[in-house]
């Protein structure tokens, strides 16, 4: 039997209250069961004589046993009153992750300023004789996400991920939501594949033990598999759209 070992964090608060509910129903049995008990021997004596410190006894155990009802009622009201703050600080930190991932992917660059800089670092290639380097992101929600803030919370962590793994010449751009180009100058096939694996650890973490959503990483080199700034880009919009792509993989375009 599994009845005791699911736990689901919904129901938390709805099992809390019958354990307290438990907990207070076998004190009051408890302390009804012993005031019975005690009722004939405290007052069945003469109370001048003796039955005065029996009478004593046994009202001070039943207000002490109001008395701990009344403490437990009183945490468990304070208890509640901390989860519901808790929850409320959850929300407005939920709102605030939102927020800033929402900004980050606002003030990526786009597709146009990706054209001028590949162009531009093209030609310095070749005029320099060394390679270039182009990976492709492509980020695809999971179902689980239907959320719209969800999702883009989401790509947002992933857009933090990949930023926070970038040279300082490298570029990340903003192609379509889910979908980014880092520009890897002077990096040639071999090492591409390298730092497109550092980038795919990235957002492993960026999803979560959830999978919040699947990614692809693809690469894209000059010389080797375009001569020109224009067959770069060509190749990274003939990624478009996205179709059903495997879960982490690391693909060449």
């Amino acid at each position: 039997m599994r009845i005791f070992d699911q736990m689901d964090p919904r129901n938390l608060n709805r099992r809390e209250w019958e354990l307290w509910m438990l907990a207070l129903t076998v004190i009051l049995i408890l302390a009804v069961g012993m005031a019975l008990l005690m009722y004939p021997s405290a007052l069945s004596n003469d109370l001048i004589v003796n039955g005065t410190t029996k009478r004593k006894i046994f009202f001070g155990f039943c207000a002490l046993s109001v008395l701990l009802v009344g403490y437990f009622l009183d945490r468990q009201i304070v208890i509640s009153q901390l989860r519901q703050r808790v929850a409320e600080e959850h929300q407005r930190f939920v709102a605030m992750r939102h927020e800033a991932s929402v900004d980050l992917l606002a003030t990526l660059p786009g597709f146009t300023l990706f054209r001028d800089r590949l162009a531009m670092e093209h030609r310095r290639a070749a005029s320099t004789h060394l390679p270039l380097s182009l990976l492709v992101v492509q980020l695809e929600p999971s179902p689980q996400l239907p959320d719209k803030d969800e999702i883009d919370t989401a790509f947002g962590d992933a857009a933090k991920a990949l930023t926070r793994k970038l040279r300082a010449e490298d570029s990340i751009y903003r192609f379509r939501r889910g979908v980014f180009a880092i520009v890897l100058p002077g990096v040639g096939t071999e090492n591409a594949y390298r730092i497109s694996s550092r980038f795919a650890e990235g957002l492993y973490d960026a999803s979560g033990a959830s999978t919040r959503f699947l990614f692809g990483v693809h690469v894209i080199n000059y010389p080797e598999h375009a001569s020109t700034a224009r067959e770069m880009e060509e190749a990274a919009r003939s990624l478009f759209p996205i179709e059903c792509l495997a879960a982490h993989e690391v693909e060449v375009a």
